[in-house]
């Protein structure tokens, strides 16, 4: 059974920060640059929340709010469930769906060890399924 640590393994546990008072709109440009949907919120190396393109459009456009002055650490994300290492993908992908979530903090001795996303594990999955259909045909053609 895969694990989360299989997931960070394969993709690293780079994460992109920003501090509570960067704007949204540095936050966003950063997430352009780097083709990316989420950005996490430290201070001195403590994990926050995330702001995601979610949190942007819901609490910055639809409320009106201005992107060059509202400061991430009012739109981010706070409230994640964590996930350690030794989780399953099959249990995050549960509790993806059940909270309609798609990033959650990977946190290990209270430290910020990684963020999954939705895509991860949907990635994680079909590798899985591709391995055991090469081991599968290896099987029968020995």
């Amino acid at each position: 059974m895969r694990k989360v640590s299989d997931i960070l393994r394969r993709k690293g546990n780079w994460v992109t920060t920003v501090t509570p008072s960067t704007t949204v709109m540095e936050a966003l440009q950063m997430m352009a640059t780097q083709n990316i949907g989420s950005v996490v919120v430290e201070e001195n190396e403590i994990f926050l929340g995330i702001m995601t393109e979610r949190d942007y459009s819901r609490k910055v456009i639809l409320k009106g709010k201005n992107s060059s002055s509202t400061p991430v650490g009012e739109i981010m994300t706070k409230e994640f469930p964590p996930v350690q290492l030794s989780d399953s993908i099959e249990s995050c992908m549960q509790l993806m769906s059940d909270q309609h979530i798609r990033y959650l903090p990977v946190i290990e001795n209270g430290r910020l060890s990684g963020i999954i996303s939705m895509n991860d594990l949907v990635t994680e999955t079909i590798s899985t399924q591709q391995e055991t259909i090469s081991h599968l045909q290896n099987y029968i053609q020995s």
